[in-house]
């Protein structure tokens, strides 16, 4: 038997708030990051990503006390994202609470933080977060900063040096999808599921619960959204049952 798969909702915070784009930008407000959680928890959510998607560009570390009032609320695992440069953040989020760290653009500048996170805490713990954007059919590149600047850097080469060097799980952003509500970005996923050993989480462009299941059909082993989740547009018990009537192998 297959594993399940996962939903995953995404709480992008900046200012202490849950915020939501398209395309990483006009973003809009959606709420308290904490009660969003809660309410996610209660609603059959597998696992929780808390994202503070302005820490990179302003050089801050992350938010340490909503972590923890996260912690405090929530009995699913979650992950923490955003502004995190060295094992000393990773430690204080997971000692905060948290269940694994995500890096991104630390780990482009820093790649020996990876090593460094999976020989300290264990590849679980390490998720290396990746935006990208179609620059020609079937290539990438990885972008940084909240997907401010482009590395240059081809996504499938980096998700490769990302394995070898301990991720535990990759949490794939389409930045083309971001937001679009018009589906997960088919040709991105499918290019590393052919060869990713670890779990890829697909983030960007889920717009209704057929995205979804193409999605697992793609590849992806876990499925993040936002705004169609924080706006209630679909209930994640409702998405879930409608998974396992599809065939999809899911957690009830």
């Amino acid at each position: 038997m297959s594993l399940a798969k996962r939903i995953i909702p995404c709480l992008d915070v900046r200012g202490g708030r849950v915020v939501k784009g398209v395309n990483f930008v006009g973003l809009q407000d959606a709420g308290d990051p904490v009660e969003i959680a809660r309410r996610y928890n209660d609603e059959g959510a597998d696992e929780i990503v808390l994202l503070d998607i302005t820490a990179s560009h302003e050089k801050r570390g992350t938010m340490i006390e909503i972590v923890k009032n996260i912690a405090k609320n929530v009995f699913i695992p979650f992950s923490v994202g955003g502004g995190i440069s060295s094992v000393e953040d990773m430690s204080a989020l997971l000692n905060a609470g948290c269940d694994k760290i995500s890096i991104n653009s630390s780990a482009i500048r820093n790649p020996n933080l990876i090593d460094e996170g999976a020989k300290r805490f264990g590849s679980q713990c390490i998720i290396v977060a990746v935006d990208a954007k179609m620059i020609a059919p079937h290539s990438w590149h990885i972008y940084i900063n909240g997907g401010r600047v482009d590395t240059g850097k081809n996504m499938i080469d980096w998700v490769r040096e990302a394995c070898d060097r301990g991720a535990g799980e990759i949490l794939l952003t389409s930045m083309d999808a971001d937001g679009t509500k018009n589906g997960y970005d088919k040709a991105m996923i499918e290019s590393l599921a052919s060869f990713v050993r670890v779990p890829i989480i697909a983030s960007g462009g889920a717009g209704n619960m057929d995205d979804f299941v193409n999605v697992f059909k793609y590849g992806a082993d876990a499925a993040l959204a936002a705004s169609v989740f924080h706006y209630r547009e679909i209930e994640i018990c409702a998405l879930k049952a409608y998974l396992q009537k599809m065939g999809i192998s899911v957690r009830i």
